[in-house]
């Protein structure tokens, strides 16, 4: 039995996927989505080469010093198997998440792709995201949770304003990239931040049962095929005792954004987010309650983002 609801693609929808199944026009679409972000970055005054230059400081000529190394080492988990849809390109990268490249700019990246979802928000949009999915959890948590479990923590940005919210929780952060952890970790150094980072998969954490009071799932479950997602969901109950709370924020499939979403800019975000139809057909209140949750409370945090909060029962 499935929890996933499979609905019918419109046509345009249907024509986008079918270019993206051509490799060069893959290709080119690809590349156009990269060019429109960094453009765009520059657009809101975000200096793109100036903020990774920051991070790369630590790069040599030829090779990334001995300081990146190291803490890619460190953070490694030597006997992880990566799920085989990690390892396919993601957000313009051919090599996904699994590189120092995509690692050192997804801050900037962020940037860039948040910053028109509020009028005039500019480079201000992401951190107007973030606050009001923070706003929704402080509003509709019974209790401030004391242990916070950040699943798919990227570099950190989720992680830390978790931790700015809930200054009183022990927060870890738990990611399938170590590039990722390891910005994220020399971004918690930097800033006197106390973090525990997993490079672990989010459906097979190995972390213990019932060992945190909140799992938040921050812009993670649109990269996501419906199995992996179904699969998180249940392994984020185990991590929970009864009454603990998951939630998620991410892109409303419902929104009015993307439901009048232009061809082009549809090819264009399919091109980076190969699981985005899979997501905008998921039943997640069906997936919510097959995996031991109430039926998530939906709040839309933006005009193209929701919220979903659920109890584990």
């Amino acid at each position: 039995m499935t929890a996933t609801t499979v609905k019918p693609m419109g046509l345009a929808s249907r024509l986008v996927s079918g270019i993206l199944q051509i490799q060069p026009l893959f290709n080119i679409a690809r590349k156009r989505a990269r060019s429109m972000m960094v453009q765009r970055a520059s657009q809101i005054g975000v200096d793109w080469p100036a903020r990774t230059a920051a991070l790369r400081q630590r790069q040599s000529e030829q090779s990334f010093s001995p300081d990146w190394e190291q803490d890619l080492q460190a953070l490694t988990n030597p006997d992880l198997q990566y799920p085989s849809y990690y390892v396919a390109p993601f957000h313009a990268y051919p090599e996904g998440n699994l590189g120092w490249e995509p690692a050192m700019e997804v801050e900037v990246a962020a940037l860039s792709v948040h910053a028109r979802i509020w009028p005039e928000a500019g480079a201000q949009g992401d951190a107007q995201l973030r606050a009001s999915y923070h706003q929704v959890l402080k509003e509709h948590l019974p209790t401030a949770p004391q242990r916070i479990l950040d699943i798919g923590c990227s570099v950190g940005m989720s992680t830390f304003t978790l931790q700015d919210t809930f200054p009183q929780a022990a927060i870890a952060g738990l990611d399938l990239s170590p590039y990722f952890l390891a910005v994220a970790k020399y971004q918690a150094e930097q800033a006197g931040r106390s973090i525990q980072w997993h490079h672990a998969a989010a459906e097979a954490t190995g972390l213990p049962d019932q060992s945190f009071d909140l799992i938040s799932a921050c812009l993670v479950f649109h990269e996501l095929p419906a199995q992996a997602a179904q699969d998180i969901l249940k392994e984020a109950r185990r991590l929970l005792p009864v009454g603990g709370h998951i939630a998620l924020m991410d892109m409303n499939p419902q929104s009015d954004v993307f439901a009048k979403m232009p061809p082009y800019i549809l090819t264009l975000l399919k091109s980076t987010e190969p699981y985005i139809d899979e997501y905008f057909s998921l039943d997640l209140d069906a997936v919510f309650q097959a995996a031991g949750f109430t039926t998530p409370t939906r709040i839309c945090n933006s005009p193209r983002h929701h919220t979903l909060i659920a109890q584990a029962i």
